[in-house]
């Protein structure tokens, strides 16, 4: 009777997993789901409480796997079971017809062949093992014959399967099959990638092709996880066992890897060599369209019998050839560096440029992303740099040729003042960025405005973006205390405002001065201090006034408070615009007072507790919620970790769930947050 429940119950895991991974499949790979992202959650919820009840029935290919294994102390080697090898290249037509000629000498039957066009993928060569069906292995090309092997880090990528075949009525899978595939960054991820790096201070990457190959390398693959990598399949290295199917081109083998649930390049078949240039050439036309970089096309011979009796050149096949893009990249004189103000205040270093035409446009001006990266190249005004422009992508220097210097090369410094409003800028020891923190700076007005109205700030209704951006045109807000000076008349100017609407505005400005002192030091915009952090400074100080005469050493007894931020609120309430800014509010009645820490924690309920919120929330907005955990005595943290109490889960829950539930964290949702609390 336990055999027939223990098969059951493995019958039960398996269809489970099977399940998974093909939504999974749909999802990454196809991107076309067929269930919604709850419903996918609501499947991995059931695997992993299966999983944990049973834990000697977890499989290396479960979808549960994917979020990374302990960090590796270094990479092991693998030696591939066929040799990986490379390709020669082409940079013009002539290259290609000069191909041609020399394999048709070799094999009259080049004569009468069909090819394979494919886009030659930017990014790092992955070698992957399958072995019954499971991923077994992953390994680095390294030299062709021996690679590195970053198994963990190649499961966390959700566009490899685990399992194949993907889908149930496909064709059993191969006992033993090796692919190989390239492992990269879409362009959209990676400028998000950075975006989010940027936001918080950190140093951005150069590239989505670096940014990928240093991903996969990461001894921790839980920071392998949380980069936006995807995968591209291309040819069958390596097959046996009992199912083999007949694979007699290209296209055939292209297509069998599409059915045991690869992702595969996409491919344009051929019918003469000049058909595959006339693709290249569409490839080049169109390659700033694709969502990933390509520096070329790869073309084949479609017969793969034909293919091997080319033979080799050294480690390159006779029967295949990279038909590179032209280079991207030229060198020209650094004449002067300006500095751009970011409207987070970030200040922004580009270089000015002796114009010269990159890719058949005329460039002036290019990114030199961060004054570390001019200190760490020694990029000097005057220099001679190399600059690459890839597509649409904003033109950015590489760095100096250093051999070019004749002695007149200036070093540079970074400004003291900001360029825009000539107040001191702030750099923090071990932070990449550097920071305008006058709160009335031109160059980041609007966005002041917009974060002080915001919801999870003053929440002041009815002034959007669009508003926010005409008062300031029109002169009458210069600071955020100036939208407490607004009057019905002068909102009767703007282009849309009628008698109700000004009304309606005017009375939500006047009903934001209710908001508590966490709300208001919030909406400053002060680095680093977001809804958690303001709260905890309201328990402790009772107003800003008070706040402005904290010093580092007495902030950084705050638990969450660090150094940084510890300056950054310091510095912040140094700058004389930002203290006329606070008497401004003081003098406009914008000055709520704390309740002392002991009346908040006197019988709160969730006194000592620590909550985390993801999802969608329905009987609360988000901030609603914060604020009935923290007037309860509790704490709400942004992170998922062995201190937070509780999970508050709404609909559509983020990567936060996954955490909570590997470590073992209480979830709730809102009912049971609000019984929780009249207990």
């Amino acid at each position: 009777m336990e055999d027939r429940t223990s098969q059951e119950l493995q019958k039960k895991l398996n269809n489970l997993r099977a399940e998974i991974n093909f939504h999974n499949y749909r999802y990454h790979v196809l991107d076309n789901p067929l269930i919604s992202d709850f419903e996918y959650d609501q499947l991995l919820l059931k695997l992993r409480k299966i999983e944990s009840e049973h834990p000697e029935l977890i499989t290396p290919d479960s979808p549960t796997q994917r979020a990374g294994a302990e960090p590796a102390g270094k990479f092991d080697k693998v030696n591939h079971p066929v040799p990986v090898l490379s390709l020669s290249n082409a940079f013009e037509a002539a290259d290609i017809w000069k191909w041609y000629e020399r394999i048709l000498k070799l094999d009259k039957r080049v004569a009468g062949t069909t090819y394979v066009v494919e886009p030659k993928l930017d990014g790092l060569t992955v070698v992957l093992h399958y072995r019954n069906g499971s991923f077994e292995m992953g390994a680095t090309r390294g030299d062709g014959t021996v690679g590195e092997d970053i198994t963990a880090n190649l499961r966390t990528i959700r566009a490899l399967p685990l399992k194949i075949p993907i889908s149930k009525d496909a064709s059993e899978s191969p006992e033993y099959i090796v692919v190989r595939g390239e492992v990269f960054i879409e362009i959209e991820s990676f400028y998000e990638l950075n975006r989010r790096l940027e936001e918080s201070g950190n140093k951005p990457y150069l590239n989505p092709r670096n940014t990928a190959a240093g991903s996969l390398r990461q001894l921790d693959p839980k920071l392998t996880a949380s980069r936006p990598l995807t995968l591209m399949t291309y040819q069958i290295l390596y097959i046996e066992g009992r199912i083999i199917p007949s694979l007699r081109t290209e296209e055939e083998m292209l297509s069998y890897l599409g059915e045991l649930g690869f992702p595969v390049v996409d491919s344009t078949y051929c019918q003469t060599i000049a058909e595959t240039i006339s693709v290249h050439s569409d490839f080049e036309k169109e390659r700033t369209e694709m969502p990933f970089e390509i520096d070329g096309a790869v073309i084949k011979i479609n017969d793969r019998e034909l293919f091997e009796s080319l033979g080799y050149v050294g480690k390159d096949p006779r029967g295949a050839i990279a038909f590179k893009f032209p280079a991207q990249e030229v060198t020209t004189k650094l004449l002067d560096i300006g500095v751009n103000v970011g409207r987070t205040g970030v200040l922004t270093p580009y270089a000015i440029l002796d114009s010269v035409k990159i890719g058949g446009v005329v460039v002036k001006q290019a990114t030199l992303h961060n004054f570390d990266f001019i200190a760490e190249k020694d990029i000097r005004i005057g220099d001679r740099v190399a600059v690459k422009r890839a597509g649409d992508v904003i033109p950015y220097v590489i760095g100096p040729v250093v051999d070019a210097r004749n002695g007149d090369e200036v070093i540079y410094k970074p400004p003291l003042l900001c360029p825009n409003c000539n107040q001191p800028v702030e750099h923090i020891d071990g932070e990449v960025a550097w920071y305008c923190v006058n709160a009335t700076c031109s160059a980041q007005l609007v966005r002041n405005v917009e974060h002080f109205v915001s919801r999870g700030a003053m929440d002041i209704v009815g002034l959007g973006i669009k508003i926010v951006e005409q008062l300031i045109s029109a002169g009458f807000v210069k600071d955020v205390s100036d939208l407490f000076t607004l009057e019905k008349a002068e909102l009767l100017e703007l282009e849309g405002f009628a008698e109700k609407k000004a009304d309606n505005l005017i009375e939500s400005i006047a009903e934001s001065k209710k908001q508590s002192l966490a709300r208001l030091l919030t909406s400053l915009g002060i680095r680093g201090v977001g809804e958690v952090i303001a709260a905890d400074l309201a328990r402790i100080y009772t107003d800003l006034d008070a706040l402005s005469f904290a010093n580092e050493e007495e902030l950084q007894q705050i638990e969450g408070i660090g150094p940084n931020i510890a300056q950054a609120i310091v510095d912040w309430f140094s700058q004389d615009t930002n203290k006329n800014v606070v008497l401004k509010l003081k003098s406009y009645g914008v000055w709520p007072r704390s309740v002392p820490q002991t009346e908040i924690y006197t019988g709160g309920t969730f006194n000592g507790l620590v909550f985390v919120i993801t999802g969608t929330l329905s009987s609360f907005t988000r901030s609603e919620a914060k604020d009935f955990i923290q007037q309860r005595g509790g704490k709400v943290t942004n992170s998922v970790s062995k201190n937070t109490s509780y999970l508050v889960r709404g609909d559509n829950p983020g990567s936060k769930f996954d955490k909570a539930l590997d470590l073992g964290i209480s979830i709730i949702n809102e009912a049971e947050l609000q019984e929780l609390a009249s207990e």
